[in-house]
């Protein structure tokens, strides 16, 4: 035991940076989710792609998604959540290089894959990482760290998509230049600690405490019996994949797996995705014009996370989700309702307000929330695996939706897909309602209390 402690003012900053750096995993999610909307109005010419082939093209990476996370599961409590993050970059400025250098749809394709598998990894493992490191009354608002990151990334994607637009094969530099936020990544992840709860895991105490030591004001008679707490969750579980049908661990895996389908299908990468193209059929005409308008969109999403950044520890995780659930399911009976008449100036200044409160709306609620909770409701011991199904789950629906957007249209015209989504929406009201708890201000160890006494009724 060393006996050290630090001031409160000296943890909080730490605990920021801690979160802040880590969080920029979320920049490869949010950079290649909005690069490709603008890279695509170009690569489907040059490489003659139709509908189907353009939604492989935007669906390889949820793909790889889905077994990144998966191998994320297995190894977190192996090799420790700071590692695989490490990893994650690594993999992704592969996967960057080699699409801005795609000679062909196929390579372009299999690059994305390669792309996915670091986001996968880094989606699965980042959030479980910064719940694990921040104290109980800040955990909301470091966990959305990520989603800013993403919504940052995003608006980053916007602005460099602008920028390239009219350059010759300026889709390449688009997708080149996603390796510059694994590289920042890689370099911030290098400067910090393991999570103190994994080091407990593999028995590190001494270690763990250490850990504690730089992000709690509280001395070590308080750590020492946060980590007492940390080592009760462990118990006799074996933290294997059969553990999972545990009653409780279910009675959470429900809210994490729900929540993880419903944030996709009710229609946000359709958004961020295809936004330009989605402006450019409600009458405005050019690539840059149509990317412009995508880049307030971009802009919207990041002040609204950083809204959601201040609630999320006071407002409560239950309160947003129906306020924002809300505004999105209206903004998208709207948005549908911008597509019935001809195109032309009123329908696009209708679609582009409604984009706005759409992704306002997800922003504060399903945006951040999902990764929250996914990263917060599940008991130690199964904490990477039930984490990483439920990341899993989300990139499976987020290639599902990605892929049949456009053939979505093409059968039931925008206005049936808009109004599609939105009617997903009302479905997910009732989920939240039903099954999602309120974790605002519990510790980890008191959110297991929560679905222990659920699974026990």
């Amino acid at each position: 035991m060393s006996g050290r402690s630090v001031s409160a003012a000296h943890a909080r900053r730490n605990v920021i940076i801690t979160a802040a750096i880590a969080g920029l995993a979320g920049l490869l999610f949010g950079y290649d989710t909005g690069i490709i909307a603008g890279a695509l109005l170009t690569i489907q010419p040059e490489f003659s792609l139709g509908s189907f082939a353009s939604g492989m093209v935007v669906g390889a990476v949820p793909v790889g998604a889905v077994f990144g996370a998966w191998f994320a599961s297995g190894r977190s409590d192996r090799y420790g959540r700071r590692s695989l993050i490490l990893i994650s970059a690594a993999v992704f400025i592969v996967g960057a290089i080699g699409s801005g250098l795609a000679p062909d749809a196929l390579l372009l394709i299999i690059s994305r894959v390669v792309i996915g598998l670091a986001i996968g990894v880094a989606s699965a493992v980042t959030p479980v990482y910064i719940s694990e490191v921040a104290p109980a009354d800040m955990r909301g608002s470091l966990v959305t760290f990520f989603q800013l990151a993403v919504t940052v990334g995003i608006l980053v994607a916007y602005l460099t998509g602008l920028v390239f637009t009219d350059v010759n094969e300026g889709w390449r530099w688009m997708l080149g230049l996603g390796a510059i936020p694994a590289i920042i990544l890689a370099l911030g992840m290098l400067r910090l600690p393991n999570s103190p709860r994994w080091l407990v895991m593999t028995g590190q105490t001494d270690a763990a405490r250490e850990a504690l030591e730089r992000v709690r004001p509280s001395g070590p008679e308080a750590i020492d019996q946060e980590i007492e707490e940390i080592q009760g969750t462990l118990g006799g579980e074996t933290g294997t994949w059969k553990d999972l049908l545990r009653p409780a661990v279910k009675a959470a895996l429900v809210v994490g797996i729900g929540l993880a389908i419903l944030q996709q299908i009710t229609g946000i990468n359709t958004v961020i995705y295809y936004a330009p193209t989605i402006i450019q059929q409600a009458g405005i005409g050019s690539d840059s014009s149509a990317i412009l308008a995508s880049l307030g969109v971009g802009a919207v999403n990041v002040l609204m996370t950083v809204v959601a950044l201040r609630l999320l520890d006071r407002t409560g995780r239950r309160t947003l989700l129906f306020i924002g659930v809300t505004g999105m399911s209206l903004s998208l009976f709207l948005l549908g309702g911008a597509f019935l008449g001809s195109s032309g100036t009123l329908s696009s200044v209708i679609a582009v307000l409604s984009l706005m409160v759409f992704v306002s709306s997800f922003a504060i609620s399903l945006g951040p929330i999902f990764w929250l909770l996914n990263a917060e409701i599940y008991p130690l011991a199964v904490r990477s695996k039930a984490a990483a199904a439920g990341t899993m789950t989300n990139w499976f629906f987020n290639f599902l939706v990605s892929l049949t957007f456009l053939p979505l249209i093409d059968l039931l015209t925008q206005s049936g897909a808009f109004w599609f989504y939105g009617l997903v929406g009302l479905v997910t009201l009732w989920f939240c309602w039903k099954f999602v708890p309120e974790t605002k201000g519990k510790s980890l160890e008191q959110i297991d209390e929560v679905f222990e006494r659920r699974a026990a009724r």
